[in-house]
């Protein structure tokens, strides 16, 4: 079973375990159920999640145009994203964008050109 999974799983149980506190001999009004509810969704919320991705580091600055063109035509064409990103300080994200022309258009345009001269 996945972590995701698992941990859905685990989720249901809890709020199952927390509906069956609910006194039902008691008369239930919808204050009661409001309260059982609150809880439960204070309950759930405090559990930790685990983050769906993990693509590498986070950003620590703004992408230049210098940090473009040295991962796309530099001394950094040949590494991967993620490690481009953790020597540069940028994102996973920041690198795919420029790589795939998404952003710094002409520094990938620039790359473009020396592919076709390849």
């Amino acid at each position: 079973m996945s972590n995701k999974n698992q941990e859905v799983n685990e989720i249901v149980n809890e709020v199952e375990a927390q509906i069956e506190l609910l006194n039902l001999e008691s008369k239930l009004t919808v204050k009661n159920v409001a309260e059982k509810l609150n809880e439960i969704i204070e309950k759930i919320n405090s559990m930790k999640v685990a983050p769906v991705r993990n693509r590498g580091p986070k950003s620590t600055r703004e992408m230049t145009e210098a940090d473009a063109r040295d991962m796309m035509i530099g001394e950094h064409r040949e590494l991967s994203h993620n490690a481009v990103a953790k020597e540069l300080g940028l994102s996973y994200g920041q690198v795919y964008s420029a790589r795939k022309g998404f952003t710094f258009k002409s520094i990938y345009r620039e790359w473009e050109k020396t592919q076709v001269e390849a």
